[in-house]
């Protein structure tokens, strides 16, 4: 098993808040649709269902902060910019595959964990949606 210093899991480690940066939902996406080549940020958005202009610019920024994403303007009329996976971001193209992977293949373990938590969940919640008593 890994083991890691206490520290890893105090508020004050850098890693901890570098890991948030990396590890959300839009970071990872955004990296997976730019490993296909640079891409303006309205094809990244169309690629992306659901993210909102704000939640993928600001990703783009944290991206790009940890030296995870470069931009580029190009000066076309109108202005466009385009994003790159710079080399430090590619590093992290094999660990995001191998845990896009596993979810696709665990999905099934973890959609019939699931069903079983919320089966055994209702069965132990009052009316009103209260937990009567855990369940071990």
């Amino acid at each position: 098993m890994l083991e890691l210093e206490p520290l890893c899991f105090s508020s004050e480690c850098p890693s901890r808040a570098l890991f948030d940066q990396i590890a959300d939902k839009w970071s990872m996406m955004v990296l997976a649709v730019l490993d296909d080549g640079p891409q303006r940020f309205n094809a990244i958005r169309r690629r992306l269902q659901g993210v909102t202009q704000k939640a993928l610019t600001q990703c783009l920024r944290r991206l790009e902060r940890n030296g995870l994403v470069s931009r580029e303007v190009i000066s076309l009329s109108p202005v466009a910019v385009q994003y790159r996976v710079t080399p430090l971001g590619s590093t992290l193209r094999e660990p995001l595959q191998a845990l896009h992977k596993w979810t696709l293949v665990k999905l099934p373990e973890v959609d019939a964990a699931r069903q079983t938590f919320d089966a055994t969940a209702s069965e132990t919640a009052s009316p009103d949606g209260r937990l009567l008593h855990f369940m071990a």
